[in-house]
């Protein structure tokens, strides 16, 4: 382990994969498309191409932020999220807040992390994530924001307890599609 100063982090937003349109079930329980299981596990093996396999994953509890992160997963190694690259697999936290979050509550709980944490992929909602990736790097982020299945890399240049508006170059930007 590492004490986090000279370590490089990266830090990956992915906003969720195309859902499906109900007014009969709750928000929160809007199901994948089959495009958004095609587009997820799309996502998951760019970032295995890329080397972007995630140490942590901060996810919503929403049906389609969960069905995105199986479906990355799947993309990311071939197997279910049980297994991953090399028998490792990164640690998944649920968070609620996570649904509704706005960019401050995103930032808190990435500078919440262990120092050590290489990688951490942050799998949520708009406003929210396209507002984080615009407080990051105000400079590089799209206008318009993430649309679903996008993905932005960003590299933080200070520790994540420290991460702070401006403090994180974009570096990559993807819109996976399967």
């Amino acid at each position: 382990m590492t004490d986090g100063r000279n370590q490089q982090r990266t830090l990956v937003l992915l906003r969720h994969a195309k859902a499906e349109q109900s007014r009969d079930a709750p928000d929160t329980e809007r199901p994948l498309t089959a495009r958004g299981h095609a587009d997820a596990a799309a996502a998951g093996a760019w970032l295995a191409r890329h080397a972007l396999l995630p140490d942590l994953v901060l996810c919503s509890t929403a049906r389609r932020t969960r069905q995105t992160w199986h479906g990355v997963a799947l993309g990311m190694t071939g197997s279910p999220p049980e297994g991953g690259p090399a028998g490792s697999a990164p640690v998944v936290r649920y968070e609620a807040v996570v649904y509704e979050a706005q960019p401050d509550e995103l930032l808190e709980l990435v500078r919440g992390v262990a120092p050590d944490t290489g990688t951490i992929l942050v799998i949520a909602h708009n406003p929210g994530i396209s507002l984080l990736s615009a407080v990051l790097d105000p400079q590089r982020a799209d206008p318009e924001g993430l649309r679903t299945t996008d993905l932005v890399v960003h590299r933080p240049t200070s520790p994540w307890a420290a991460l702070a508006p401006g403090t994180a170059p974009i570096t990559v930007r993807h819109t996976a599609r399967g």
